[in-house]
């Protein structure tokens, strides 16, 4: 189905890879072909203005298409949210906010294949999916990865923010840090399908706009709804595998489940998305569902928390993301303030990275993920980039920070070689 799709210029490929976490409800969904569109673009003139109506633009696109919308929210839409500025520029060529009504919508699961399509068309479509050929694999992929930080200049920057957090600037922030390729010559599609092959995660998406593509591999949900209940899954909390020793990996397990230090970076988000639900969700609803709970991915073990409530009556899409993104997962707490500091201390500015990307129903349900463990790609400049991060506390070991991102981007360092 994907190599079908991928003669689109617009695609929204999102796989679930069979996991049956709490929420699970779609196996494979898709969106083909852009019939609609809202594109709302990062304006770097005059950048510190923070007065952008990008959500409102959206919300009258859901509004008036009253349709399946395929999409993202940029981690740059913090500017408007919270009228902050920002300092560096997006590389990838992302907009600040797109989301389309696809010619082609589908469906799929392990014995049923659904078809939506605006023409009376479904059992050609059908027939053109089934007789499509995988490509064959393309010659080596070319890409030199450079660090856009050094491993000394990341632990400096790790050891400055402990000193805001002992000042009591914040509690807890999410540093990320760059890798990234000049020139890189890549078959999107190939990759994606390599990265998910060796790391096949619930929140996996092929997505491509135009020119610029995310191949996403991310465990974590940002937020869902359906019917009248916000749902959202932070991660916080990481332990290695050991694939090939299962006492040993029942072991690391219990380590994770048993760790002080994440489970106190854990309840921290947690605590934090509990007040973000409370703006809409309706007095007394938010609940914490599961706390600590440890899952296994194929590189990693991590502790996802799950936290729900009920919205209150006539809270609109925008009212919603205004009042929970960016996810605290990706932040840190409290929310503005880490916003201010990760754009002083992160060299590259995150674009798609640690936004999220998703559909909406007609319904005006909605299922969101977090954009981590991606490789994000340009296809015209041929820019390549990957961003790992962490939770940082007053804990938080440097050296042992700097080890477990490069643990997270284990499978994407084996794909690109």
């Amino acid at each position: 189905m994907l190599n079908w799709g991928n003669r689109f210029n617009i695609c929204a490929f999102l796989d679930n890879h069979q996991y049956q976490l709490p929420g699970h409800r779609h196996e494979c969904l898709a969106g083909f072909g852009m019939v609609q569109q809202v594109r709302c673009e990062i304006v770097y003139e005059n950048i510190n203005h923070g007065r952008g109506n990008a959500l409102q633009q959206l919300q009258h696109f859901i509004d008036v298409t009253n349709d399946w919308c395929f999409g993202h929210l940029s981690y740059e839409l913090k500017n408007e949210i919270e009228n902050l500025s920002a300092t560096h520029k997006e590389q990838i060529g992302f907009p600040l906010l797109y989301f389309f009504v696809p010619q082609y919508v589908i469906q799929l699961n392990e014995t049923e294949l659904k078809i939506g399509s605006l023409h009376n068309d479904h059992l050609e479509i059908y027939e053109q999916i089934v007789q499509t050929k995988p490509d064959k694999a393309p010659a080596n992929s070319s890409v030199t990865i450079q660090e856009r930080i050094s491993r000394e200049q990341y632990i400096s920057a790790i050891q400055k923010i402990q000193q805001h957090i002992l000042r009591g600037d914040c509690y807890e922030l999410n540093y990320c840090m760059e890798f990234f390729a000049e020139d890189a010559l890549i078959d999107p599609l190939y990759v994606y399908q390599q990265l998910t092959s060796i790391s096949p995660n619930p929140f996996s998406a092929f997505y491509k706009v135009d020119n610029s593509y995310l191949l996403c591999a991310s465990p974590e949900r940002f937020l869902r709804k359906k019917g009248r209940e916000l749902l959202s899954q932070p991660i916080k909390g990481t332990a290695k595998r050991s694939v090939h020793n299962t006492v040993d990996d029942e072991d690391l397990k219990q380590q994770l489940y048993k760790s002080e230090k994440d489970r106190s970076e854990n309840v921290m988000v947690v605590d934090l998305v509990r007040n973000d639900l409370s703006r809409v969700c309706k007095e007394g609803t938010v609940k914490v569902e599961e706390l600590f709970g440890i899952y296994s991915f194929p590189q990693v073990h991590q502790m996802i928390s799950t936290v729900s409530g009920e919205l209150k009556e006539d809270v609109s899409f925008a009212e919603i993301i205004q009042s929970t993104f960016p996810m605290g997962s990706m932040t840190g707490a409290p929310k503005r303030k880490v916003l201010q500091l990760i754009d002083a201390y992160e060299l590259t500015a995150r674009g798609i990275f640690s936004g999220a990307v998703g559909y909406i129903s007609p319904e005006k349900d909605f299922d969101l993920n977090v954009v981590i463990r991606s490789i994000l790609y340009n296809n015209d400049s041929r820019h390549l980039s990957y961003l790992v991060g962490s939770g940082i506390t007053w804990y938080s070991n440097a050296e042992q920070e700097y080890e477990e991102c490069l643990l997270k981007a284990g499978a994407i360092r084996r794909v690109l070689g």
